[in-house]
C-alpha cells in the first residue's frame, strides 16, 4: 500500500471514483471533521459549512471545542442536504471522516459508514502528555500503533496523508489543514473555483496565496494516489529517537511566530523554557532538556521545533 511517494500511502489498492456525492442525495451529506486544538478543524468545517450554504442546501453544524484548549480534541460534524433535521452525525453514518491527527482518526472511525465511508487522514501525531511519562529519546509511547493497511479493513476508501510535511515543503506548516481540504473536495459535488471561494472567506487575507497552492497540492495527490499502484507501506509519521546513539538536543524557537500563550512554559517538564522580557519563549536551561518535544507538539503556532542531533565524536564524524 502507497501513495505516489513513499512518504504517503492510500489505503486502497484499487483506483475509486469518489463514493459521497451531495447534489442529488436525498439524505443529508454527513462529514466529520475531528483533530487537536490549533490545527484548523473548525476553519475547514466553516468552510464546507458556508460552501455548502451557499449552494442553496440546508446545513447544520455543530462543533466541541472550547474546554479542549490547545492541544486538546475537537470534533465539528458538518451535515448539509435537501433537508436536515439534527446537526450531529449518528454512529456509523458520517459519509466522510477528515482526520487532522491520525490517533484523533482512528479514535472516530465507529462514525464511519462501513463499506462506503471515505477516511482522509494526516499521519501528523502529536502525542499527549500522559504518553510521554518516560521522556527521553527512545522510551516507548503509550500512543496508537496502528499502521495504515492495518485500518483498510475499516474504510471504504481511504488516504493516509503527510499533509503536514507537504504544508512544510511549502514553506508553511499551518497550511496542513488546507491540503486536507483538498483532499476533501475531490470527494464531493462542488467545482474548485467554488472551494477556492470558500478558503478566501476563512484564511487570513495575507495567506489566500500560500493556502490556494496548500489546496491545490492536496487535490493533486488524491488524484495521483487513486491511479497509483501500491508498492510499499509508508510509515505513520514516527517520532525520531535515537535511543542507542548519542544526541544532542537543540530547540529552535521562531519568535515571529511565538504568541507568548506561555503554553510551553507550563507544560515542560523539566521546567527549562522560560518567557523573556518581551513575552517570547525562549530555552532557559538547555542542559536540562531531555528533548521530549512535548513543547513542540502542543504550542498552537508551530513557533517551537525540537531537533535531536547525532553527537559529533571528536574526529568530526558523527555518532
Amino acid at each position: 500500500m502507497s501513495g505516489p511517494t513513499t512518504s504517503r500511502s492510500s489505503l486502497e489498492n484499487e483506483p475509486k471514483r469518489p463514493v459521497a456525492a451531495a447534489a442529488n442525495a436525498r439524505e443529508p451529506m454527513n462529514v466529520l471533521i475531528v483533530g487537536v486544538g490549533g490545527q484548523g478543524v473548525i476553519m475547514v468545517s466553516k468552510a464546507l459549512a458556508w460552501l455548502a450554504q451557499s449552494k442553496g442546501f440546508e446545513v447544520k453544524q455543530s462543533e466541541v471545542h472550547g474546554m479542549a484548549k490547545r492541544g486538546g480534541t475537537v470534533f465539528s460534524h458538518v451535515r448539509f442536504g435537501p433537508q436536515v433535521w439534527s446537526p450531529t452525525i449518528p454512529k456509523g453514518e458520517a459519509d466522510i471522516l477528515v482526520a487532522l491527527e491520525w490517533a484523533e482518526g482512528l479514535r472516530w472511525l465507529p462514525y464511519l459508514k462501513a463499506g462506503s465511508g471515505i477516511f482522509i487522514c494526516d499521519t501528523k501525531r502529536i502525542v499527549p502528555p500522559f504518553s510521554c511519562l518516560n521522556r527521553r529519546p527512545g522510551a516507548p509511547l503509550r500512543y496508537s500503533r496502528e499502521t495504515p493497511s492495518e485500518v483498510r479493513t475499516h474504510v471504504g476508501e481511504g488516504y493516509a496523508i503527510d499533509a503536514t510535511r507537504m504544508a512544510e515543503e511549502l514553506g508553511n506548516e499551518r497550511v496542513a489543514n488546507v491540503v486536507l481540504i483538498g483532499a476533501l473536495s475531490t470527494a464531493l459535488d462542488f467545482s474548485v473555483a467554488e472551494w477556492e471561494n470558500a478558503l478566501t472567506q476563512f484564511v487570513p487575507k495575507k495567506t489566500v496565496a500560500a493556502n490556494l497552492e496548500a489546496f491545490r497540492l492536496g487535490r493533486e495527490w488524491i488524484d495521483t494516489a487513486r491511479k497509483a499502484t501500491p508498492e510499499a507501506e509508508a510509515p505513520v509519521e514516527r517520532i525520531r529517537t535515537p535511543a542507542d546513539a548519542p544526541y544532542s538536543v537543540r530547540v529552535e524557537i521562531t519568535p515571529e511566530w511565538c504568541k507568548s500563550c506561555d503554553i510551553c512554559v507550563k507544560i515542560c517538564p523539566e521546567r527549562c523554557l522560560r518567557l523573556n522580557s518581551e513575552r517570547i519563549a525562549e530555552l532557559a536551561e538547555p542542559a536540562k532538556c531531555t528533548g521530549c518535544r512535548l513543547c513542540e507538539f502542543l504550542c498552537p503556532d508551530f513557533a517551537i521545533r525540537v531537533h535531536l542531533d547525532a553527537a559529533i565524536d571528536q574526529e568530526g564524524a558523527k555518532a
